[in-house]
């Protein structure tokens, strides 16, 4: 890979990891509810699930969606169902009770599952791949994956964090639930340059 596709893919990277879409609006409703210790296994999860994702991707799904191009529509279908129910949920979240639990962040596991229903994980991923390893050779896709994860990280932390600090206005149960309600509505508008490609 030489210095200006490298230099190439940090800014594709990096556009594509800060920008608002579900990892990232579920981040901030996460840090806003939990905190921030809470949602590092979130983050986590986002990381290193979308850098197993676009591996899998690059070896194999893209190759698949060309003899079988029905299948990523199929693909669509489900992950734009999945969101706009995990957007109904976020949006009847209930704040907790005083003194109760409240509910749970999503675990590694379950961040990492997400990528592979995530609409915008698998523009990034299909993209990525395409543009920047088009000959798919397993050094270059690992290469890739792995520059991916570690812009990734730290700019889908940065949601995190933002919701964090949010928490401080959010102190209220009637302003914390605006504040899913927001979220779940921005959810579904993330959806929109899905919806209309």
């Amino acid at each position: 890979m030489t210095p200006e596709i490298l230099s190439a893919l940090i800014a594709f990277a990096f556009v594509t990891s800060i920008t608002p879409g579900p990892n990232n609006l579920m981040l901030m409703a996460s840090g806003a509810n939990f905190g921030l210790r809470r949602t590092v296994p979130h983050m986590l999860g986002i990381g290193i699930g979308f850098m197993v994702m676009v591996v899998g991707v690059g070896l194999g799904v893209m190759r698949l969606f060309e003899i079988w191009p029905a299948g990523q529509d199929a693909l669509i279908v489900a992950s734009v169902g999945y969101l706009l129910w995990l957007a109904w949920k976020i949006a009847r979240a209930a704040p907790p009770e005083p003194g109760a639990a409240g509910g749970r962040p999503l675990t590694f596991l379950q961040a990492a599952g997400f990528q592979w229903v995530n609409p915008k994980a698998w523009a990034m991923a299909l993209s990525a791949v395409g543009l920047y390893a088009p000959e798919r050779d397993v050094p270059t896709i690992l290469l890739l994956a792995l520059i991916l994860g570690l812009v990734n990280l730290p700019s889908v932390s940065l949601w995190a964090v933002l919701g964090r600090e949010l928490r401080r206005f959010l102190t209220s149960p009637r302003r914390l639930r605006l504040f899913n309600r927001v979220m779940a509505f921005l959810l579904v508008l993330s959806l929109l340059p899905v919806l209309s490609a």
